[in-house]
């Protein structure tokens, strides 16, 4: 649910919507696009507007030179209107010059001349289906998605806005989509949870995920400069929370010991008589009076911040014996041999190209899969766990608290660790994942895509955990910012 949301994107922004998912990042981008109206509020919009959704629906019959000349239409109609305008000021019709000077105008700002080849290169860069005869039916929701995408990224709009514009793109294509957005001469605002890009096309952050006062958060200067805000409201807000607390505690203590010393009675020193003992008595009730409405007219105004990223640090000892492969190979799933020492406190990285069999390897490694050539031996006395990249098939009346009984991890928030895993966002069944195999504090720890259904800061937390922890830990992703941060780690290229 959006709410007290003030956003202006103007020709120049370059704004990035930011928070966990379910936060209403999408829900905004359709806003702004006005494929929904708000509750409250009023919604300006000038020039054309392009969006990207993360789904492109496919209409009976409906083919990829559809999609394109719905894409292309303004610019063919704009080169027809300035070829009749030709038309007639060769002719000599009235008005012919004015009509010719407002074709021409259209034309030149749409750079129509160019658009058919635009969306060539971006569905060849994009490694999108280029077959105008072919339906969109029988294309994956990947390829759909990338046909929309040239289309959009191949014809001028004023403000375009993007809904996780990086799935189902490959190296090239993130090339190509980081090369035109940064080129875009007009604005942009965009959804992603893939780091990278927010560094290297976003100059303005829109963080959605819940405040101290319950508004969005607006971060200039970068994706550095909203990592580095975000931190410092995060620790404001926790230390004006617990100043709160303490002073309700305070207020809570005065009040008891004015109730002890009513309830119990006043005992002066010895010698005092007992009209001072009695003329004492109005006065301790006053005090309590006063503390109890002190204690009435104090409010916690500022709420609990929301968990944060505890990891259970395991007991594991550097270079604890924990697992050895040796030729390690399954069928038709991972053909290059694999031999491994996996030890506390080491590190690797899995790479490699899509059907290589990193997730194949991981599966092994965790025992989830048996090898069908070579040997693993996994120590007793080490403990493995694996987030994989699928989420578990949890029964789906079971709560977050019954899969997770003692989360240690500050990943959930108390709703929805009382919440059916049915009824959680992606985002938060992966944080439900993510704390049930960290809370049982695992001597090796295995992630294969790691990054997926995490925001930006959450992911920004694992990272730095993943440096400093004792345990063995093995990473497999395609996450160009995630490969960056752990580029020191030793490699295992299953490519080669």
């Amino acid at each position: 649910m959006l709410d007290h949301v003030s956003v202006t994107v103007s020709p120049r922004s370059r704004l990035a919507i930011v928070g966990e998912n379910g936060r209403g990042k999408t829900t905004l981008l359709h806003v702004l696009a006005g494929l929904l109206t708000p509750d409250a509020g009023t919604v300006r919009r000038v020039g054309s507007v392009g969006l990207a959704a993360q789904a492109l629906a496919a209409g009976p019959g409906q083919t990829v030179g559809a999609l394109t000349g719905e894409a292309l239409h303004a610019s063919h109609a704009a080169l027809t209107a300035l070829d009749q305008a030709t038309s007639d000021l060769t002719a000599g019709r009235p008005g012919a010059g004015e009509r010719y000077a407002a074709a021409l105008e259209a034309a030149t700002r749409l750079d129509a001349w160019d658009a058919d080849r635009r969306v060539d290169v971006a569905l060849e860069a994009l490694g999108a289906c280029a077959d105008r005869d072919r339906e969109l039916s029988t294309l994956s929701v990947g390829q759909r998605y990338r046909v929309r995408l040239a289309c959009l990224l191949g014809v001028p709009h004023d403000l375009l806005l993007l809904d996780e514009p990086t799935n189902h793109l490959d190296a090239g294509g993130l090339a190509f989509l980081t090369a035109r957005l940064r080129a875009h001469p007009g604005g942009l605002a965009l959804v992603s949870h893939d780091r990278q890009l927010l560094r290297d096309v976003a100059g303005e952050f829109l963080d959605l995920d819940p405040s101290s006062d319950g508004r969005p958060r607006w971060y200039a200067g970068g994706y550095d400069a909203w990592r580095d805000g975000r931190r410092r409201d995060r620790r404001r807000w926790e230390q004006e929370h617990e100043e709160q607390q303490a002073e309700h505690r305070r207020l809570e203590q005065a009040v008891d010991r004015a109730r002890a010393r009513l309830t119990t009675g006043w005992r002066p020193d010895k010698g005092v008589d007992k009209h001072r003992r009695q003329s004492h008595t109005p006065g301790v009730v006053q005090a309590l009076n006063r503390d109890r409405e002190a204690l009435a007219a104090h409010r916690v105004t500022v709420p609990p911040p929301p968990p944060a990223l505890r990891w259970p640090e395991p007991p594991t000892r550097p270079g604890l014996p924990i697992m050895h492969t040796r030729g390690v190979r399954v069928s038709g799933r991972l053909t290059k041999p694999v031999t491994l020492h996996l030890a506390g406190g080491q590190r690797l990285l899995v790479t490699g190209a899509n059907g290589a069999g990193k997730s194949t390897l991981l599966a092994v490694l965790a025992g989830r899969l048996a090898p069908t050539e070579g040997t693993i031996h996994r120590s007793d006395a080490a403990s493995v766990a694996l987030v994989a990249q699928e989420i578990p098939d949890w029964p789906p009346d079971a709560t977050a608290r019954r899969i997770c009984p003692a989360d240690a991890t500050g990943l959930l928030d108390a709703e929805a660790r009382r919440t059916p895993v049915s009824r959680l966002s992606l985002g938060q069944q992966r944080r439900l994942d993510l704390a049930s195999q960290l809370t049982a504090r695992p001597d090796l720890i295995i992630f294969d895509e790691p990054t997926n259904h995490l925001s930006a800061a959450l992911v920004d937390e694992l990272t730095a955990a993943l440096r400093r922890t004792s345990a063995a830990v093995v990473v497999a992703t395609h996450a160009r910012r995630l490969l960056a941060d752990l580029a020191g780690w030793p490699t295992l290229n299953l490519d080669r």
